[in-house]
């Protein structure tokens, strides 16, 4: 497996955090698109890349793209691609996909076109009319706008955001993904002392902790790719003893979440435990409207309920105004808050130093970064 090209989709408005990782990371022609991220490399760089990736939400090989603007086209773009270099004979390989904006309306059409022109091009190479399709799942995805398609193989098998701690979370939580992401726009380093005020189910503070402890977030689960004929095991399992290895616990961060419900602490903390990060985030009951600073210099980092999720429009308003008058009491904090109300900054009551729009799952939202104020 040389010369690979792949495909990491992400959240909308992540594209650049996400290529900087990959780029940090040593891999090579790294460049971002719209909603995800393209690099190449080999099998070392595919187990890296889901090791260690925060952002990304899966590792797709992306085997070929190309025009379809009929049946036809589909078919033997698809037939042409070497999928006997992946798929073996006992191999199961599903498809599933999306089309937007093209010719080729139908999923499920599509879904079945791909499907046969891959079982015909296993056909001529493998000798077989029919197979079992009983061993390790080679999931194909595809993805067809303005009448090209991209044919890619899934390497992730979950997404990138299950990291494995949270089996538990209370409504509406935010993905993981983009938590760590709120994490890096913050600013948090290992010797951060970072604050969420309204923790919910811990998620934000539990990956400042992994990103702080330079715990690659991938490190305790499984990916697709490792069932696959192709899997160097050995190599696999030295790259995982490297990853350990990275983890450095030889820091000062420390992290404090708040909030009003009791079943929400508590899964927070079994979460944090499970993330192997409870000795450094203390959980308790506190209400927003009690807000002081619990250290010297703290970084507050906050997904706050609103509209849609939990809150009544109204609600989330007032709660916006409530933050507002607490934080900005304070010359030692830096914000970092997500909402997808426009009015957030006259709401808070201060206008943001920086912005950044993103997604966090359908919702249009953005990010507001506040600066420790200048004495």
């Amino acid at each position: 497996m040389e010369n690979i090209t792949f495909a990491a989709p992400c959240i909308f408005g992540l594209e650049g955090i996400c290529a900087n990782e990959f780029r940090f990371l040593g891999f090579e022609n790294v460049r971002a698109e719209n909603g995800r991220v393209l690099f190449s490399g080999n099998f070392e760089t595919m187990v890296k890349a889901n090791i260690y990736s925060r952002y990304a939400e899966r590792i797709l090989i992306l085997l070929s793209e190309f025009e379809v603007r009929s049946f036809e086209d589909l078919f033997q773009g698809v037939k042409a691609i070497p999928w006997e270099n992946y798929i073996g004979k006992s191999d199961a390989f599903p498809v599933k996909g999306k089309s937007i904006s093209s010719q080729l309306k139908s999923v499920p059409d599509c879904q079945k076109i791909i499907k046969k022109a891959i079982v015909e091009r296993l056909k001529e190479k493998y000798l077989l009319s029919w197979f079992e399709e009983t061993e390790a799942v080679h999931q194909i995805q595809f993805l067809i706008m303005n009448d090209k398609v991209s044919i890619m193989l899934d390497t992730s098998g979950e997404g990138l955001h299950k990291r494995g701690y949270r089996a538990k979370s209370n409504d509406a939580p935010i993905k993981e993904t983009l938590a760590a992401a709120m994490a890096e726009l913050a600013g948090v380093r290992q010797n951060h002392n970072v604050v969420d005020p309204m923790c919910g189910s811990g998620t934000i503070l539990i990956e400042s902790a992994l990103k702080a402890l330079r715990i690659p977030p991938g490190i305790n689960r499984r990916f697709a790719f490792e069932k696959w004929q192709q899997a160097d095991t050995e190599k696999i399992n030295n790259l995982r003893e490297q990853a350990k290895n990275s983890i450095n616990r030889d820091c000062a961060f420390s992290a404090i979440g708040y909030d009003i419900d009791e079943i929400s602490l508590k899964i927070a903390k079994e979460n944090a435990e499970k993330a192997g990060v409870s000795d450094r985030i203390t959980f308790t009951k506190r209400d927003i409207m009690d807000f002081t600073p619990d250290f010297e210099r703290e970084t507050v980092i906050t997904n706050p309920p609103y509209g849609e999720r939990l809150l009544d429009i109204n609600s989330a308003e007032r709660l916006y105004k409530v933050m507002g008058q607490r934080f900005n009491m304070f010359n030692n904090l830096s914000c970092t808050i997500i909402s997808p109300d426009d009015d957030f900054e006259k709401l808070f009551g201060r206008k943001a130093d920086k912005r950044r729009k993103l997604y966090n799952g359908m919702l249009k939202c953005q990010v507001y970064m506040y600066k420790v104020k200048k004495k």
